[in-house]
């Protein structure tokens, strides 16, 4: 039986652990005290026990005790580490329920597209990436933006070629669901008005000419990126610690990688053994269509086996089962509003997509499938169904990724049936004027079907439950502007008037709660984490403001004080250590370092 409410998961464990951690914690008193406490602090705990408290005591990476000053003062030995929060706000480490670890770490290198708007600006940084990188013999890179098109919505080729027509020019949309290449690219790639489409993608051509215009959908991007030098390990290596570094600077405690990094457990554990790993990563493997296949099992079952602790684990599958609503792509259950001659199409064959759920829920694997129209919802939704009867599970915690457009019957299936709904609050930003002129997702879903878009209050008032991430390299890695969309659902400066579906927000407490221990629940790990607790893991972040106190609407400003993962400080805000803790002494303990980047 499901117990409801966003604390539900952590309330059922925590009796047993509680004993043994107090126990533990008058031990400790008595014997060398804690490790370190953080004193002076308003600490929101998420804990069902005791909302807010004043300091918290760390013993061997997990949470000891917390409570008032006073009592947290009994803990402290002569070696103990003493952490002035100066009333600064404390709340458990953020959880990115979803990312794509690896390549948004590369990807920060690379040409950036994000945040230009017209077709100008792009070609200015596209040229000047090029002038001052030489000697690569690709341009990559991307966070193209398709309003910035026009009507089309789509780029063209001829925009690349006239700022880079000596090599080959790859940049991906933000969502990563389309791509823009220059005509040497195109040429490498041998692809032509001949070449016909791939399986689930699509190469667009002109309509008069029949000739590729260079905008790709989906899968067609992969005959090109066969052309492009894989990189090496070393380059794998450098771009994981850039991203650890910016992780660690949003409050990042913990993020789930649904693709590509299922090749690089080994770098992980590289930096784990050095001490460089400074957020725990759970990463899945992608089942591609058509089929499951054997070896994917062996793959997966191997993984698995091998890596389960509290910093790396494996044991979680994800699929594709559509595209996204601006390319036509996603899987609608009724036709595009500005193109009624589509729908979007399944990537997977229903039955085979259910004959691998079952399969795979019978294993044990916990399954996150990416489902952003609403005929794939439903599928997807079915499918875990019809899986959890068959295999006798109620606690499968599988999830949909993003769930963009849903249909309202559908809506209170995720609480009957279990099922996480995995979003991006940042997804549903709206913009200055979220019209169908002006916004292409509004523009192809219709003013209808947006009505139910990114729909968190409806899903949570159902009794389902809520697990947010960032799609990281799609948006920024940090929490705090995820934060402020789902709270407000307009911009910094209060547009729309309104807000954009304004039923759909949700409070900032039932925000943080996705972020943390509806995370964890959803990662299966709310009896270790997610909350202040006694016994669970002493990850947590100090914030610069109390964002119960500030403005929503400036809830992206947030700035991380101090970041700590396992008990030990990893980021420190230079600036907010200098004037909280004297240039790094807490009155009465100990200085506060933080682990090497």
């Amino acid at each position: 039986m499901r117990v409801p409410g966003i604390l539900a998961g952590s309330a059922v464990m925590l009796g047993a652990s509680y004993a043994c951690w107090m126990y533990s914690g008058m031990r400790s008193a008595q014997t060398g005290g804690a490790d370190a406490i953080v004193v002076h602090a308003r600490i929101y705990t998420l804990s069902p026990r005791q909302r807010w408290a004043e300091a918290l005591a760390i013993r061997d990476g997990h949470i000891l005790s917390f409570g008032n000053d006073r009592e947290i003062a009994g803990f402290r030995g002569p070696k103990t580490k003493v952490i002035d929060a100066q009333r600064h706000l404390v709340l458990p480490g953020f959880t990115d329920s979803h990312l794509h670890f690896l390549e948004g770490a590369i990807q920060m290198t690379q040409v950036d597209l994000s945040d230009l708007h017209s077709i100008k600006e792009m070609q200015a940084a596209v040229k000047k990436y090029a002038d001052e990188h030489p000697n690569e013999p690709w341009i990559l890179g991307g966070g193209w933006i398709y309003e910035a098109f026009g009507a089309s919505a789509l780029p063209d080729k001829k925009y690349l070629d006239e700022v880079v027509p000596d090599r080959p020019v790859l940049l991906d949309c933000f969502d990563g669901h389309s791509s823009w290449a220059n005509s040497k690219a195109l040429e490498l790639a041998g692809i032509t008005r001949s070449t016909p489409d791939p399986p689930m993608g699509t190469f667009v051509r002109d309509p008069k000419t029949g000739e590729p215009t260079g905008a790709l959908k989906e899968f067609a991007e992969d005959k090109i990126r066969e052309k492009i030098p894989p990189v090496s390990r070393d380059e794998q290596v450098a771009a994981i610690r850039r991203g650890l570094e910016v992780a660690r600077r949003a409050g990042v405690t913990r993020a789930y990688s649904l693709e590509g990094d299922f090749e690089a457990f080994n770098i992980y554990d590289e930096l784990r053994q050095k001490g460089e790993l400074t957020m725990r990563i759970s990463i899945a493997k992608v089942i591609a269509f058509p089929e499951l296949r054997a070896a994917d099992i062996d793959a997966l079952e191997a993984a698995r086996a091998k890596w389960h602790d509290d910093w790396i684990s494996a044991g979680t599958v994800k699929f594709f089962l559509d595209g996204v609503v601006e390319a036509h792509s996603a899987a609608m259950l009724t036709p595009y509003s500005d193109d009624p001659s589509q729908s979007g199409r399944l990537f997977w064959a229903p039955e085979k997509y259910k004959q691998a759920v079952l399969e795979l829920d019978r294993r044990g694997f916990q399954i996150f499938t990416h489902a952003i129209g609403d005929r794939a919802v439903r599928l997807a939704l079915d499918a875990y169904g019809a899986a959890h009867a068959a295999n006798h599970r109620d606690d499968s915690r599988d999830r949909i990724e993003h769930v963009e457009t849903i249909s309202p019957q559908d809506i209170p299936r995720f609480h009957s049936l279990g099922v996480i709904a995995s979003m991006q609050p940042l997804h549903a930003d709206p913009g200055d004027d979220p019209s169908p002129q002006n916004t292409v997702w509004i523009r192809n879903a219709g003013l209808q079907r947006a009505q139910l878009g990114f729909a968190w209050h409806s899903i949570l008032t159902a009794g389902g439950r809520l697990a947010f991430g960032s799609d990281w390299p799609v948006v920024t890695i940090r929490p705090w502007d995820g934060l402020q969309t789902a709270v407000t659902r307009q911009s910094a400066d209060g547009k729309p008037p309104g807000a954009w579906i304004p039923q759909e927000r949700i409070t900032l407490p039932q925000a943080i709660a996705a972020y943390t221990i509806g995370a964890a629940y959803a990662g299966k790990r709310e009896a270790t984490e997610g909350s202040f607790d006694v016994g669970k893991v002493a990850d947590l972040v100090i914030l610069d403001d109390d964002i119960f106190k500030i403005d929503p609407h400036q809830l992206h400003n947030t700035k991380v004080a101090l970041t700590m993962v396992g008990g030990k400080v990893v980021y420190t805000d230079p600036a907010w250590d200098a004037t909280s803790h004297g240039k790094g002494e807490a009155k009465g303990g100990r200085k506060v370092e933080a682990a090497k980047p």
